[in-house]
């Protein structure tokens, strides 16, 4: 499934597609504050995971966890706390944890 601006969800307690939602959001003056590529990669996870059958919902949630835990593991290994073999096997982790 290829997420689109005309993909129906449920948002708000009714069905409307991503166009409209994103539409709802600039007519309340509600700025995206996150970095492109962030948005970019959680895009390409959240992508996977409804192509896999997974709920948008679902989906959403374990693209954030991805997000969150891919970056936490990478921040320590920056600051010095596991090393390169740690980080590598954490990610690995990570990964298979959710492809299974």
């Amino acid at each position: 499934m290829k997420i689109t601006l005309d993909t129906r969800f449920n948002f708000n307690g009714s069905f409307g597609t991503l166009g409209e939602a994103v539409q709802q959001l600039r007519d309340r003056d509600l700025a995206c504050t996150v970095a492109a590529e962030a948005v970019e990669r959680k895009v390409t996870i959240f992508s996977d995971c409804v192509e896999r059958g997974f709920t948008p919902l679902r989906s959403e949630i374990m693209a954030a966890y991805y997000v969150a835990a891919r970056d936490a593991t990478t921040e320590a290994f920056d600051r010095g706390l596991i090393t390169k073999s740690e980080l590598e096997s954490q990610q690995a982790a990570l990964i298979r944890q959710l492809l299974t």
